[in-house]
């Protein structure tokens, strides 16, 4: 069925323009990626009440909040009393809403490591026009949340607000290979700590070799319209010896839980209790019912890319791979994502199965794509480059199509979404910033989109 047969919009974008955020913003690459521009980085932009607010590291290194009237062009910017300690393009900084409080929350600067917290003031995000917008509205930068101290190897900060609007902290314990997915929750008491809701422990065997640690990479965590938290999730494997060669990713399955209780326990995909948040039995690799997507560790299977819930809270993700028709045995994870990777738009249907669909634009990147889902629940897919490719509801989602090639953006690579604006407004935004060289300075920019109204 065509959107016009279905009587829904059909997914088109409409370039707005771009606004101008920082002329000569902080520039590195490290992980084949730049620090003010990460897919993991939930929240680095975002709307609320009619405002947008940005996050990104300036040329001195110091951590910098702005806010503009949604659509205007003048952002208003304010450094906070923080510096990057490293080149680590994994010390992110993301933004958080109490909206019990109204206090806008950041965190940033760590990768296996300690990290840094501010909040603002109570009310700044509700009476916008009341509060003056300035250092003085942020408190002290601390290394706990309030007093609160979480762990010594910190990664991997998101923010998630839930339908009673209490603030929520998803963050990573431990290593690459070796950690602990774990949330922490702000409410009227302020910080407490729920626990590690996921295992790093069991016995993963591949075809070529068995693995027993390893690390729960999330491609998102999301409340939909009903209340439900959704996670979609590769596992990382510590040993290689998965692997049929070297210079691959250990990366393997596409796994998936949600949590009816605001992730107190976790259910999976049937329905099946599998874990308990702080307690004795954490989501393993062989909980059973899991695997949504079974996928090998032979074709560079990307880490944290994108999810998203329809208006009927049905959970979808962008994953992309080296396909098996183009590369049975991945050895240069970089290289061979360039040559002949691919996004796939994975959902659950409202029949209770999975489908994936591969999207016909090749990646030409060994970088992650964003999934933004519009008011009409048409898919788009941010790629590398800030490139956009869209597929309709009324299809299926199989009419995938490039709408926007973004030459005209010089984009280096990954963007960072609005997540709120899609719906709300009808406004794909994204921030990106401009390539260079080696650790010279670019312009950082906010691109806007009009979709279906």
């Amino acid at each position: 069925m065509t959107a016009a047969g279905s009587g829904l919009a059909a997914p088109r974008v409409t370039p707005l323009g771009r606004t101008l955020l920082d002329h000569r913003a902080l520039y590195f690459v490290s992980y084949d990626g730049l620090v003010n521009n990460n897919s993991f980085q939930k929240n680095g932009l975002f709307t609320y009440r009619g405002r947008q607010y940005a996050a990104w590291y300036a040329e001195d290194r110091r951590a910098t909040v702005a806010r503009r009237t949604a659509g205007r062009a003048d952002w208003a910017a304010v450094p906070l009393d923080h510096r990057l300690g490293s080149d680590d393009s994994h010390n992110v900084i993301s933004m958080g809403v109490s909206r019990r409080d109204g206090r806008l929350h950041l965190v940033m600067d760590a990768h296996s490591s300690g990290f840094r917290y501010v909040k603002s003031v109570a009310g700044l995000l509700d009476r916008p026009a009341d509060t003056p917008w300035d250092p003085s509205v942020f408190g002290a930068v601390r290394t706990t949340l309030d007093g609160l101290a979480l762990t010594t190897r910190f990664t991997y900060p998101q923010f998630l607000t839930t339908p009673e609007g209490d603030l929520q902290l998803s963050y990573r314990v431990g290593i690459s290979g070796d950690g602990r997915n774990a949330l922490a929750e702000y409410g009227r008491s302020g910080w407490t700590v729920l626990g590690e809701w996921t295992a790093s422990t069991g016995t993963y065997t591949s075809a070529h070799g068995s693995s027993t640690a390893r690390n729960m990479y999330l491609h998102g965590i999301d409340y939909d319209v009903h209340g439900r938290l959704h996670a979609l999730f590769t596992w990382r494997e510590q040993d290689g010896a998965v692997m049929c060669g070297g210079g691959g990713l250990t990366n393997h399955d596409t796994g998936y839980v949600h949590s009816t209780d605001r992730g107190r326990t976790w259910r999976n995909d049937a329905g099946a209790v599998v874990a308990t948040t702080g307690g004795p039995d954490p989501v393993a690799v062989t909980d059973p019912g899991l695997v949504v997507d079974p996928l090998g560790p032979d074709h560079c299977l990307m880490n944290q890319e994108s999810q998203a819930t329809d208006s009927a809270g049905l959970p979808h993700a962008i994953i992309s791979h080296v396909p098996g028709r183009l590369g049975p045995c991945t050895t240069d994870y970089v290289a061979d994502r360039i040559a002949h990777g691919r996004a796939f738009h994975l959902r659950k249907r409202p029949d209770g199965t999975w489908r994936k669909t591969e999207i016909p634009v090749p990646l030409n990147s060994s970088q992650r794509t964003k999934l933004v889902l519009d008011r009409y629940d048409n898919a788009y897919a941010v790629l590398p480059h800030g490139r956009i490719a869209a597929a309709s509801k009324a299809s299926g989602y199989t009419d995938w199509t490039a709408l926007y090639d973004g030459g005209e953006l010089n984009a280096f690579g990954e963007v960072v979404i609005d997540e709120t604006r899609a719906v709300a407004e009808g406004v794909l935004s994204f921030l990106y910033q401009e390539r260079s060289t080696g650790q010279v300075p670019s312009p950082l920019y906010v691109a806007d989109f009009a979709l279906p109204a």
